[in-house]
């Protein structure tokens, strides 16, 4: 037998099974570095809190939510909400929320002081929540909302392209939707951002 034969006998082939456990160990790494990628992107492609809505610019969709049982305000029972209610004239801030939303109880305080301000209705649309709990969350944190609508189904919530709660919009006198904030209101986002989006929307 010539040398050349024996070296290619002798030459170690591949082993198959080998390389199937090469991809499967080098599977995880692909899969980090995909989800490395996308928080990459995520992080440095701007606040998540401006994600544009198709509903700026345009009327508030319709509904008529029910009025939250129970809540009342110096004895009087706090009424529903509707479109019509954002179309009085007046410049109003809808904030989507729910008593089991840990950062709807975080800009709480927020809304209250934001309630200060007669010239704005603060009004609220509670969000696929029980009763009970929506009314004690106001009870013990205080009542912000001329009107508190209630989204058992979260129906209303999609037709205004809400994504999760905590959710802000403002809305002009004529009931056109002039800004919308993703997630917790914050001092900072209440005064570089909410205050200026309703000195906006009351301008004639």
């Amino acid at each position: 037998m010539s040398e050349d034969a024996k070296a290619t006998i002798a030459q170690p082939q591949a082993n198959p099974s080998r390389r199937g456990s090469l991809g499967l160990a080098l599977l995880p790494l692909g899969v980090f570095a995909a989800l490395a990628l996308v928080f990459y992107i995520g992080l440095f492609r701007g606040d998540p809190s401006n994600l544009p809505s198709a509903l700026i610019g345009k009327p508030a969709p319709e509904f008529d939510l029910p009025a939250l049982d129970g809540l009342l305000d110096t004895g009087a029972p706090v009424p529903g909400l509707a479109t019509r209610d954002l179309r009085r004239g007046r410049v109003s801030i809808v904030n989507v929320w729910a008593s089991w939303c840990g950062p709807c109880r975080l800009e709480h305080p927020i809304l209250m002081e934001l309630a200060k301000d007669t010239s704005v209705d603060l009004v609220g649309i509670n969000y696929k929540d029980q009763t009970s709990n929506a009314r004690r969350f106001l009870g013990q944190l205080g009542n912000p909302f001329k009107a508190v609508g209630v989204d058992q189904s979260g129906t209303t919530a999609i037709d205004w392209g809400v994504h999760g709660v905590p959710e802000t919009f403002v809305v002009n006198g004529s009931g056109v939707i002039v800004f919308k904030h993703v997630g917790p209101i914050s001092p900072k986002i209440l005064s570089q951002t909410i205050l200026p989006a309703i000195a906006r929307a009351g301008e004639k």
